[in-house]
Order: structure tokens, then sequence, then C-alpha cells
């Protein structure tokens, strides 16, 4: 390994039957390196392909209640809350206000606020209840384990 002018670096190249690769052009002088550009390139996609295997996806589950959802149906709805956020998904509950029941947004609020403080223990409030056209909507991340 040593300083070579583009052409002897070329020559070099050319009698090992490998490619002349430019690392950083900006540098002074340019750094070349003598080597196997398509196996460089099969092993950058491999590495590529192994980290983006290693990243997680975000998987969010959506639970609906109405405003004047009854507790039988609260507490079926939140055993699967319980389920999602024990599988690492995050949460989105959310309260559908149809025709004249927008006038219990209140209720709609207490019912969301009322499912973040019975899922303490599973996940935690990343947006608290708020009201988007006809839907008040609150988000909950799990906890880490």
């Amino acid at each position: 390994m040593g300083v070579y002018p583009i052409s002897k670096a070329r020559q070099i190249a050319e009698e090992q039957g490998l490619d002349l690769v430019e690392i950083s052009p900006n540098a002074a002088p340019p750094v070349c390196k003598v080597m196997d550009y398509k196996k460089f390139l099969y092993e950058q996609k491999k590495r590529d392909k192994a980290l983006k295997a290693k990243t997680t996806k975000v998987v969010i589950k959506e639970i609906r209640f109405g405003p004047n959802t009854d507790d039988h149906d609260y507490d079926f709805k939140k055993k699967h809350a319980v389920k999602f956020l024990s599988d690492g998904a995050k949460l989105k509950a959310y309260v559908f206000f149809k025709g004249r029941s927008i006038v219990y947004k209140d209720q709609g609020e207490i019912l969301l606020l009322k499912l973040a403080q019975d899922l303490e223990d599973y996940g935690k409030v990343e947006q608290m209840p708020k009201l988007e056209g006809k839907r008040m909507i609150m988000l909950m991340a799990p906890k880490k384990k």
C-alpha cells in the first residue's frame, strides 16, 4: 500500500484483475482503492438488508368506542387493548360521534381517560384525547419490558 499517481494505480488494478474505486474524491489527493467493485456492492447490499431486518415496524391497532359504550363492551375492548399493548403494538383508541351524539364529547373524553388509567400498567399515553372532526382520538404506546 502506498501513494501512487492515478495512472500507476490503474495499472496496478489491471494487473490484479480488479477495479480502481474512488473512496473520497474531496480529499487532496483523492483516495482510491483497488477492489472487486461487484463484490463490494454485493456486500453493501447484504449489510443494508441486515440493517433493514433489524428495524422494528410500528404496528398501530385501533379500538373504537361510542360515547355511550356500556361497561361490558368497555371491558371487552379493554381486554383487546391490553393484548395489543402487551404484544408491543401502539394503540389508537377513539370515540366516534354519530349524528347529534357530538353533544356528549365530555363523556367521550371521560371514557378515554378511564381507559388510559386502566391501561397505565401496560402502556403510556402518547397523545391525550383530542377532538378531530367527529372523532376523539387518544394514542398509547406500550411500556418497555
